[in-house]
């Protein structure tokens, strides 16, 4: 994240029209950052590769120093939509490459700066695109602090590093969670279940506030996994960013087996079910992985009530 503008940031599209967010806001005690609508910027990870880092050049302010892609954001447009559009002009990152894990944000009440980290889902070749860049870069976690970066960039990268680790994943137990409510489902059970799924998708794509995954302050978009059982499995293609998993028997099974595939990779999974067995089976699984492996993530469970009042 880069919380102090480019000296030169009028300059990056010298023959196209000017976008009334590419000004500077001035803060009360006299420093200038762009973006008067504010600004964002995309931290890409790859899970092979690192972190996706700019080199500035040494005309621009802070020049020579690493930071991630990003700029001023147009008038109404999100944060994110505003990182990913940024790193697409600055350094060719496709969106369909990426998948946004977490948004944090800087808010000094007259400017906002949001990092948005997204997962690279899509293997992608970074291009420079923009006069602002020397060179593009890969660049593993842990060699990121030894470069000389953008002193926006390292105050976050303190914050942000450590928010890498984290990778939340919700497994939903459609039966249960469509039995949940009285709504006539047993009539179309597969109806039932598409329309829960797709509600699930439009939480996917808004995001849910950290406390209630009982995360680190920001807002976080977990990967989302809903099983389904029985008639249920035909509830046909799943929405964008939900997985569905069609349990070939016991529903049951399948998501205690994937609660054990997904915190043996690492990953810090939610269990949504209000089935008591269920609950305890989960809660053991993690404790096997959990004492088997490193790496190995955990796994908590929520109520029914708990997604009921997430979905819009």
């Amino acid at each position: 994240m880069s919380i102090e503008p480019p000296a030169f940031g009028e300059a990056r599209r010298p023959f196209g029209p000017r976008d009334p967010g590419d000004a500077w806001v001035i803060a009360p005690s006299g420093e200038r950052y762009w973006g008067a609508f504010g600004a964002a910027g995309l931290l890409a990870l790859d899970d092979g590769r690192g972190v996706l880092l700019q080199h500035r050049v040494s005309w621009s302010h802070y020049g020579d120093t690493w930071a991630l892609p990003g700029g001023a954001r147009h008038e109404g447009e999100s944060a994110r939509d505003g990182a990913l559009r940024e790193a697409a002009e600055e350094a060719g990152v496709p969106h369909a490459s990426v998948r946004p894990r977490l948004l944090s944000v800087l808010e000094l009440g007259y400017w906002s700066y949001t990092t948005v980290v997204a997962d690279v889902t899509r293997p992608f070749e970074p291009t420079i695109s923009d006069p602002e860049s020397r060179e593009l870069a890969w660049t593993a976690p842990e060699a990121v602090a030894d470069k000389p970066l953008h002193p926006g960039f390292a105050s976050s990268w303190a914050v942000l590093r450590p928010l890498l680790e984290m990778r939340p994943v919700v497994v939903v137990d459609a039966a249960n969670v469509v039995g949940s409510v009285p709504d006539g489902w047993w009539h179309d059970r597969p109806g039932a279940a598409r329309r829960l799924i797709a509600r699930i998708g439009r939480l996917a794509a808004d995001g849910i506030p950290a406390a209630s995954l009982d995360l680190p302050e920001h807002t976080w978009f977990p990967e989302w996994v809903v099983v389904v059982e029985g008639q249920a499995r035909a509830a046909g293609d799943e929405a964008e960013g939900v997985e569905v998993v069609r349990a070939a028997a016991s529903g049951d099974d399948a998501i205690v087996t994937e609660t054990e595939r997904l915190i043996a990779g690492g990953r810090t999974v939610t269990v949504v079910t209000s089935d008591r067995e269920l609950a305890r089976r989960v809660t053991d699984a993690s404790t096997r992985h959990g004492s088997r492996s490193a790496r190995a993530g955990v796994a908590s469970v929520r109520g029914t009530r708990w997604l009921l009042d997430q979905l819009p």
